[in-house]
């Protein structure tokens, strides 16, 4: 017997809960060597994928909350780190759930479409960093946004890359990702 779920914000809801959870626990995966864990981003990933299957207001609530209550549960990541990593989040959710609406349904705007949060939601980070740091009286130079938005962040880059289209495209293939217009 199949189960389907009829109201499209009960379905969305769920994804939503599942990602959140996702982003509590898959850094638990990297949590032994923080080092990796912030080199390969895991709380980026199911933010991303609600981008997909949920959109925007879904997908940038999940990536604000998800830093904050992770780091009220277990004090990762530490302040003021996960005020701008919720910033950074939820703008991947944005303009994820954005674009991908935007776009044709074709493997090439999968990767348009995490590329281009990829890049927003680390402009985002930068902002507030840069912002939060101002306001306590230290500095972010711009080679501190370079390291953190870019050099240090080019395995999750490439993880992010090769992962989430392909889950992506799985979902899609199974009917699991909604078409609306």
């Amino acid at each position: 017997m199949e189960h389907t779920v009829k109201n499209p914000n009960i379905r969305k809801l769920t994804y939503s809960a599942v990602c959140l959870a996702l982003c509590l626990v898959l850094p638990f995966l990297t949590g032994q060597i923080p080092r990796i864990g912030q080199a390969l981003s895991p709380m980026h990933i199911p933010v991303f994928l609600c981008g997909f299957l949920c959109g925007w207001p879904y997908a940038a609530l999940t990536g604000f909350i998800a830093p904050l209550l992770r780091n009220l549960l277990f004090q990762m990541p530490p302040m003021p780190g996960a005020l701008a990593m919720a910033f950074e989040l939820a703008a991947y959710g944005f303009l994820t759930g954005i674009l991908y609406r935007v776009f044709p349904r074709k493997l090439i705007y999968i990767y348009i479409t995490l590329l281009s949060a990829m890049i927003g939601g680390r402009l985002v980070w930068g902002a507030a960093r840069f912002v939060l740091a101002g306001l306590s009286g230290s500095a972010f130079p711009f080679s501190a946004f370079l390291a953190g938005a870019v050099t240090n962040a080019i395995p999750g880059i490439i993880l992010h890359i090769i992962l989430i289209p392909a889950i992506v495209a799985a979902l899609d293939r199974a009917g699991l990702i909604p078409h609306e217009s």
